[in-house]
Order: structure tokens, then sequence, then C-alpha cells
């Protein structure tokens, strides 16, 4: 009965109750996660009042490594749905809370379970590699799950002789494809983000700001790649950022990653690469939904938690483990 009235707290996705407004979230949240004994990882695209409270930050190779390896009894996941999912898959025994169950991924909803185990039936002999950004049914159907900072080593890992079904983005795929010169069996699945960003107003940028540097993320498209002069995950052009003599960047990714860097690099000038159109629509809109006052609720009352069928965590973790298991091979 408890659990019952609990569970009808959730409203639309999310705990729609009403915060003290001169409650201090920081304060609150620091005290709730000491006391139920919480970690609380963030996606570098979460917004900035997110990533100063969080435990960790970082992109989904970090993150599910973290989730991995916690010893913390709740796992406050502040990004999208199928990173709680993966969370839950590596941490079953935990209890894995999402601010806000609308947090989805539109490349990740590109690839329904169901279609997908019929696509692959046409290539029985085929290793399946799914991106990380794909649903916990998804990962049930993968040999290999993968993420941009390790999907080129995952390819490599795979035997020549081998064919390959990569879902479900195919940017990322043509990208693998032109690095390791694999052909591989595209899944035609994309991220709404990273198929906004505009060549030609990239190129406008470039001369507006002359001995910029133009990095981008390979969920780019081609054309868009081409003319980038480093292409990475969200941690290596993090470090990239760092680590460059150049002093001015723009950069092609979802733009919530540009509060780390300018922390992180404060001397230099970073800028978003510019969308097709006048809209922000290079944010994720799904990023977003999560908010300082919906992961204080959540962690107070414990919901909306994230949860899967027995069943689905051990088919699905197994991709996942073996993709973890080559990136600490490979020193990832």
């Amino acid at each position: 009965m408890l659990e019952d009235a609990k569970n009808n707290l959730v409203k639309n996705g999310f705990l729609n109750i009403p915060v003290e407004k001169d409650l201090n979230l920081f304060e609150e949240i620091k005290k709730l996660k000491k006391e139920k004994n919480a970690v609380i990882l963030a996606h570098y695209y979460q917004i900035p009042a997110i990533q100063d409270i969080a435990d960790y930050i970082g992109d989904s190779l970090g993150l599910s490594q973290q989730a991995a390896a916690t010893d913390a009894d709740i796992i406050m996941f502040c990004g999208v749905h199928f990173m709680a999912e993966t969370a839950k898959m590596l941490s079953p025994n935990k209890k894995v809370l999402l601010p806000d169950l609308n947090a989805g991924c539109s490349l990740a909803n590109s690839a329904p379970a169901d279609i997908f185990s019929l696509f692959k039936m046409k290539y029985p002999d085929h290793v399946v590699v799914s991106y990380v950004n794909s649903s916990a049914e998804l990962k049930t159907l993968t040999d290999i799950c993968c993420t941009s900072s390790n999907a080129e080593h995952i390819i490599n890992s795979i035997p020549e002789d081998k064919g390959i079904i990569f879902a479900p983005d195919r940017n990322l795929g043509a990208y693998l494809m032109k690095k390791t010169g694999r052909k591989m069996v595209l899944w035609h699945g994309v991220c709404q983000v990273h198929e906004m960003f505009s060549w030609e107003k990239i190129m406008e940028s470039l001369k507006d700001h002359p001995g910029a540097e133009f990095i981008a993320h390979p969920e780019c498209e081609p054309h868009v790649l081409e003319i980038a002069d480093f292409i990475g995950s969200t941690t290596q052009l993090l470090n990239y950022v760092k680590k460059s003599p150049k002093s001015d960047f723009i950069v092609a990714t979802e733009p919530g990653i540009l509060y780390k860097m300018q922390k992180e690099a404060p001397g230099k000038n970073i800028y978003p690469a510019p969308p097709s159109t006048q809209c922000a629509c290079n944010e994720c809109p799904f990023m977003k939904m999560n908010t300082l006052e919906k992961v204080y609720l959540a962690l107070k009352y414990e919901l909306p938690e994230v949860t899967l069928e027995p069943h689905i965590i051990s088919e699905g973790r197994k991709c996942i483990d073996k993709m973890l298991e080559i990136s600490a091979k490979a020193g990832l």
C-alpha cells in the first residue's frame, strides 16, 4: 500500500510537488546524499547547476564505469533514460533514480527492438555492435556495446572475417567505417541534436573567429566532420580543448559540454557550433528536462525509480560487460 501511494506521487514522469522557494537546494541535496548513501552521476550535457552538485560528470563510457564501481546504495542518474537503464544493468541491486522519466533520447527511440530484431535476422552471421545510446531491449539483441570514446577499439577487436551490424547511429557508423576500413551494415538512426549543425554557418563562424579550431562529435553528419580539425567523444573534445595550444574553439556537440570546458580551460574562447535554424535546436531537450528541483524531490522521495525485468538485465548486461572488458584492456 505504501509503495502504491509513493508511485501515485509520480505524475507525467516526475514528482510534480511544490518546493519551498527559500530552500537551499544545494545544501538539501548534499544532506540527502549523505543520509541515503547516494551518488549523483551527471552527463556533460546537463544544466550547470546539476553539474555543480554531481559527484561525477562524464560521458557515457565514464558514467558506465562509475555505475559499475560505485558502493552507493542509490544512484541518482542525471542524464537520459537509456543511461539510467545502463546503470541499473551494471548495478542491479542498487536503486537507480532518474529525475524525469520523460528524459528520453531521439537516437535510442530510432531503433525499436522489435523492428531491429527482424532486421538482424537478415544477417545471421554478423556481430551486432550497438551504440550505448540505445534501449535496454536493443542491448539484449547486441553482442558488444560501445560508446563514442571506445567505438574504434570495439570495431577493431572483431575478427576481420566477421560481418558487423552497427546500430543505431548511421553517422557514427559511417565515421567508424572510414576510420577502421571495415564495411558494416548500418541501421539508419540519428541524433536530432547532431543532425542540426549547419555546414554553411560553421564556415561563417570560422571566418568570424580566424584561427579557431573546429572540433566535432562523431554523431555529426559526414559533411560536417569533413571540415573538423578534431573528432572525438565529449570527454575527448574536453581534453583536446584543455591540451591544445590554440585559444579559440568552435564545438559541434550539445552545448552543455561548454560549461565544463570553460571551467577547465578558463583562458580559452569556446563557441557552440551554430544550428541550421534560428532556434536552440542543438540543445538536447531531453537532457534539459532534469532540474535541481527534480533532483531534490527524487532523492527525498526516492522516485521516480528506473526498473528493468530480470531477463532484460541479465541479457542486456552481457554486451556492456564485453565493452567494459575491451575498454579496460585498451586502457580506456
